[in-house]
């Protein structure tokens, strides 16, 4: 029997049980969406958030905080100066660093109020460090600033992303800050004007030039807020190899007496992929579970079958077929029924993905998470690999087949005689 016979008589058994046979291709479907969906989203996540600290951070650069970030750093109640500075500077490999002083505020233009952060910065040193990223769009970042000179991310113009824009160049607005001194409330107001707008950046808000901020000179950023403390000192290397960041890193955290958190681009990518492969990890593991179901659904269709055609097994045996052909017809049964099914959940597992992304169901509640925080604002988008599709599609038949193999072979041992008196 050829293998076209085999396969056409196959596809024959599977039409006559069309209900047994299309809920256990739904159940491989099922699994194997889940299983390409996750892949698609979890790996588009970690090359988004690659792709955004590669903007937002700096390669040659690393970020020395006191703030909080969830990596296990434990609040101190320790505050750096802006003058602190020169103590980083007098280390070995440092090219130079900036001081920000960085403050939540109102930002009113008009009948236009919405919520910034307000970054006090040296504004040509911020853009030697940040060249790709600090860039004005329209209008120029001044070397030498005036006192009320504004620089404005993207999102804070445009934050509805509708065209209604919240200021234009030379235009001024209001900077809004509120702070309290024992019982009682104040309220300053800096009015600012616009000389340069930034693109689109979407990278992290630590340190680095986000699309949610508005930039205002270091001098200026003292006067209005009343301090000269900073929670964020931006130092540039000379060498930025992997040794060097890490020896620089823990000179600059013994010359604080180890009161900061010294972070580079690396470190975060390489703790939130670490996350990010624990979960994929746990999530594949629970769809191994489903697919093992579903296996489980393919070795009873293929028992039912296999009690149901017992006579007709006999009578192809009685007339000649042989153990090995009978058992590539029923094992062809299960890999049809896998094939089928895990081709299908690839289709729908990306077409998920992507609908997902489109409602922006994962990607805005991943935005909304991490808008204003050290990810800034993260873009979401399924990605789909050949390593994946082939991942899938292999997990898809080895489960065909190790649940359909006993089956077959209970198949190819019936006896002619025992078959044909079967009942």
């Amino acid at each position: 029997m050829e293998l076209a016979e085999i396969l056409s008589y196959a596809f024959s058994a599977i039409k006559l049980r069309k209900l047994r046979a299309g809920l256990t291709i739904l159940g491989i479907a099922i699994g194997i969406t889940a299983l390409v969906g996750l892949l698609a989203m979890t790996q588009g996540f970690q090359a988004s958030v690659q792709v955004q600290l590669q903007r937002g951070f700096a390669t040659d650069a690393v970020v020395v905080t006191t703030q909080n970030l969830g990596f296990g750093y434990q609040v101190k109640d320790f505050q750096m100066q802006i003058n602190d500075t020169a103590t980083i500077n007098s280390l070995d490999n440092i090219k130079q660093s900036v001081a920000i002083i960085q403050k939540g505020c109102y930002a009113k233009s008009g009948n236009l109020t919405e919520s910034v952060n307000v970054v006090g910065v040296d504004f040509s040193s911020y853009a030697s460090i940040y060249p790709n990223s600090f860039v004005a769009k329209g209008g120029s970042i001044p070397n030498g600033p005036q006192y009320a000179d504004a620089i404005i991310g993207v999102r804070v113009n445009d934050p509805w992303k509708n065209g209604t824009l919240f200021t234009g160049i030379d235009q001024e607005f209001d900077i809004l800050y509120t702070t309290r001194i024992g019982f009682q409330f104040i309220n300053q107001t800096l009015t600012a004007k616009t000389v340069a707008l930034l693109g689109e950046i979407g990278g992290s808000t630590l340190g680095g030039p986000s699309d949610y901020s508005v930039y205002i000179p270091l001098s200026t950023a003292e006067d209005f807020f009343a301090t000269n403390q900073t929670s964020t000192i931006i130092v540039q290397l000379q060498k930025s190899d992997q040794n060097s960041i890490e020896q620089t890193s823990k000179a600059i955290e013994t010359a604080f007496n180890n009161e900061v958190l010294v972070v580079s681009s690396a470190s975060i990518f390489n703790t939130i992929d670490s996350v990010m492969v624990r979960v994929q990890m746990l999530m594949t593991g629970v769809i191994a579970i489903s697919l093992l179901v579903a296996g489980v659904g393919i070795m009873n269709i293929m028992i039912i079958s296999l009690m149901e055609r017992t006579k007709e097994i006999g009578i192809m045996k009685a007339i000649g077929m042989k153990d090995g052909t009978v058992l590539s017809v029923f094992l062809s049964e299960s890999i049809i029924m896998g094939l089928i099914g895990t081709l299908s959940g690839i289709g729908f597992g990306y077409l998920l993905a992507f609908g997902i992304n489109q409602l922006d169901l994962l990607g805005g509640m991943i935005n909304s998470a991490t808008e204003g925080t050290i990810m800034g604002g993260i873009p979401l988008y399924p990605i789909l690999t050949p390593t994946n599709l082939l991942s899938a599609l292999g997990f898809g038949l080895a489960v065909s087949i190790f649940f359909g193999i006993y089956p077959a072979w209970r198949a190819s041992r019936l006896q002619p005689v025992d078959a044909l008196r079967y009942e």
